[in-house]
């Protein structure tokens, strides 16, 4: 009888731990192919480069090459509901970014939910904007700014690359923070809002720093102030606005996620796998060159912050009334 029972506690044991074991075999193993890596936006711009050198560098570290995907469309919800749908074994993954967790809130009917259906892997970078005006305007400072809006009432356009764009939520966040109202002017992305602030069209675009930089240092663009936490290295003599607008942040960001129920040891693996190629100092400096600085994270750390910025804009989206066009 007690060999019996001793039996059955072994057989207990075994049926316990055997799926653990064999998950993690699995997880040993993987990739056995190739890991198709999906953009959600066309090809070209920053965040598609941004994936293709993430990209390049991980492939040699996972051993087998990571594919960009291209599906660009709705505002990168096309791309992200790709990824949300897909089977998740690691082989499908999300160049997700500051446009999910704003579509989190702007969007109201999504078949998927940037929050619950992506699971966090890691954090590449994150980028300030820069906050440009035409030369033309008499404000030199962020401060003359606030005080030029605030005796100007709609004197002020701000142009965006789309409604819900950052830099779209980027200045309503400084309307919000700094009592002002700027009237948003959309434009079908960043380059044709820039060429309209050079014309003096519009007044002010918070621009992503490969969009504006050259204009600046040209001295066709003014900058008031970079929209991080602290200055850039590039750009050292332009103030972040927080040194005029206590607490004031809105960054870009990338990183990586998976579809939601991902096995935890494949997403380690990945983890693992991307943060070594961050600490390159041949990636680092290319990404710097988009104004781009590393951000390494756990899973549980990006997923926190993910969380804290899908917080942030939805307070914002709500405050200024956006609706998606």
């Amino acid at each position: 009888m007690q060999l019996a029972r001793r039996r059955f506690v072994q057989l207990a044991a075994g049926a316990a731990t055997g799926p653990a074991a064999s998950r993690m075999a699995w997880a040993d193993a993987y990739p056995t192919r190739p890991v198709h890596l999906v953009v959600p936006v066309p090809p070209a711009g920053t965040f598609d480069i941004v994936a293709r050198l993430v990209a390049n560098a991980v492939t040699p570290r996972l051993g087998q090459q990571i594919v960009v995907d291209n599906r660009g469309g709705a505002g990168t919800n096309l791309g992200t509901g790709v990824v949300a749908r897909a089977a998740p074994d690691g082989y499908t993954l999300l160049l997700a970014g500051s446009p999910g967790a704003i579509n989190a809130t702007l969007y109201q009917h999504l078949d998927f939910s940037f929050a619950h259906d992506i699971a966090p892997v890691a954090s590449i970078e994150r980028a300030p904007l820069i906050t440009v005006v035409n030369p033309s305007l008499p404000a030199k400072t962020a401060a003359e700014f606030i005080s030029y809006a605030k005796q100007n009432p709609g004197a002020i356009n701000m142009g965006s690359g789309g409604t819900g764009s950052t830099g779209h939520v980027a200045g309503e966040l400084f309307n919000m923070m700094a009592g002002i109202k700027m009237a948003h002017v959309p434009y079908r992305g960043e380059a044709p809002a820039i060429t309209d602030l050079l014309a003096g069209q519009i007044q002010v675009v918070f621009s992503t720093p490969g969009s504006s930089i050259s204009y600046v240092k040209a001295g066709t663009l003014r900058a008031l102030g970079v929209t991080g936490s602290k200055r850039m290295d590039v750009l050292p003599e332009v103030p972040a606005i927080a040194e005029f607008v206590s607490g004031y942040e809105a960054v870009s960001w990338a990183g990586i996620g998976a579809p939601a129920k991902t096995p935890a040891e494949i997403i380690e693996k990945l983890n693992g796998a991307i943060n070594a190629a961050l600490a390159d100092r041949q990636l680092k400096s290319r990404l710097a060159e988009f104004g781009a600085v590393v951000m390494t994270s756990t899973p549980a750390e990006f997923g926190n912050f993910i969380s804290a910025e899908i917080d942030k804009w939805g307070k914002v989206i709500k405050f200024a009334n956006i609706k998606p066009e």
